[in-house]
């Protein structure tokens, strides 16, 4: 190993320590009431979810005494009857979604289960690729005529491409990819497109602001490659998450979300000050953490405060917002959250309460506390809000629109 290698490895290794340090501090500032109810609270939902009957009846619903249980009832009830089988026979597409396990991917399972579950829902025929199914046995059994998969090796490696030259050449198949920049920690562009034609990749598609692609220069060599991006905002599943009567606001706090430096900053006096819930991969105290969509919406209708924090990527420009953005509002929870760029294009004023930084963060938490029917009179915008453009029905929609124009 020569000087400049091992002096890289140190500092590479310092940094590593650094941010260990941190996350153990940090979990060790936990109220310690956080760290004891958690399993409780999860046994809770789960036994909610068995019974759910009892949470989820319509007129129970309807006729609740949570303001945001009957909205969110009656938005959802009428947006069901109006999206159910609503393109069925109208367009020729199946689509075919590879879907990663919960376990490799948290994020990818979600996004990517709740958009086959819409298109379904729509009158769209779409199945999942599994992490580990055979490619050459679910072409013959579904014969898809479009394929969406991830542009990253730990996707790709997994589609037999072979198979799926073979099937092109008999079948309308149009195969799409994510539109992955390097500066976002992926390879680097130019090979990948140069891939992208040897394996007859036919478009691109991406989570992100359609200004946003247009606007930021290195998403030109994609356009000048001569392939279309479409562009499939995230948006909230409301079969999984919409509000359930029968429980009290009890919880301070909710956090379900894989755990990241920005949390530290934001959140390490409120944590310590106060107890709640917090689950999801990377925090100390969650042991065998289990991605349950269905589950969720139990603790959500807990929580006096639904804790949003996004990736700097996200506050510097106008990108994206989280999934759990939309999912909260669906499910009626007020939502205290940091300032995305892209917030005030997609969400009104009046629908969340926003911080500009990690002390306006914990003002603004405490302010909540001390007056939940504020949190109320938001989450109500921000529910009727989502339901009205914001649903992954919306964007399963979109997506079938837009494959029309690709040709």
């Amino acid at each position: 190993m020569t000087l400049s290698n091992l002096f890289c490895f140190l500092e590479k290794r310092k940094i590593k320590l650094r941010r260990s340090i941190k996350k153990h501090q940090f979990n060790f500032l936990f109220n310690a009431k956080t760290i004891t109810n958690h399993d409780t609270v999860l046994a809770e939902a789960e036994f909610a979810l068995r019974n759910k009957f009892a949470h989820e009846n319509l007129e129970a619903c309807l006729n609740s005494q949570d303001p945001l249980v009957r909205q969110g009832t009656q938005l959802k009830r009428t947006l069901e009857l109006e999206f159910r089988d609503s393109l069925l026979g109208l367009s020729p597409e199946r689509i075919l979604i590879q879907i990663p396990s919960p376990e490799f991917s948290p994020a990818g399972f979600s996004l990517f289960s709740n958009l086959l579950e819409s298109l379904n829902y729509i009158g769209i025929p779409a199945e999942p690729l599994d992490w580990d199914k055979n490619t050459e046995d679910k072409l013959m059994r579904f014969c898809p005529t479009v394929l969406l998969s991830s542009d990253h090796e730990d996707y790709l490696d997994r589609i037999d491409w072979r198979v799926i030259s073979q099937y092109k050449r008999k079948h309308n198949l149009r195969v799409g990819l994510t539109a992955a920049l390097e500066e976002y920690g992926n390879k680097s562009l130019l090979p990948r497109l140069a891939w992208a034609r040897r394996h007859e990749i036919d478009f691109y598609y991406s989570f992100r602001d359609e200004a946003y692609l247009k606007n930021r220069k290195e998403y030109e060599p994609f356009f000048s490659a001569g392939y279309k991006i479409l562009h499939i905002p995230f948006g909230a599943n409301i079969l999984h998450y919409f509000p359930v009567d029968g429980f009290s606001r009890d919880l301070n706090y909710v956090l379900i979300a894989s755990r990241k430096r920005e949390h530290i900053q934001y959140l390490k006096n409120i944590c310590h000050q106060y107890s709640g819930f917090i689950d999801g991969p990377g925090w100390k105290h969650v042991k065998n953490f289990q991605f349950n969509r269905a589950r969720d919406r139990y603790i959500y209708a807990r929580a006096k405060v639904a804790l949003n924090i996004h990736l700097p990527e996200q506050i510097d420009s106008a990108c994206e917002l989280n999934e759990r953005t939309y999912q909260l509002a669906a499910c009626g929870v007020p939502q205290l959250i940091d300032n995305p760029g892209l917030l005030r294009k997609v969400f009104g004023h009046k629908s969340f309460f926003i911080a500009k930084n990690p002390d306006e963060y914990e003002t603004l938490f405490k302010e909540l506390i001390h007056n939940p029917q504020f949190g109320v009179e938001r989450a109500l915008y921000a529910q009727q809000e989502v339901f009205a453009s914001h649903t992954t029905f919306h964007r399963a929609k979109s997506l079938i629109d837009q494959l029309k124009f690709l040709d």
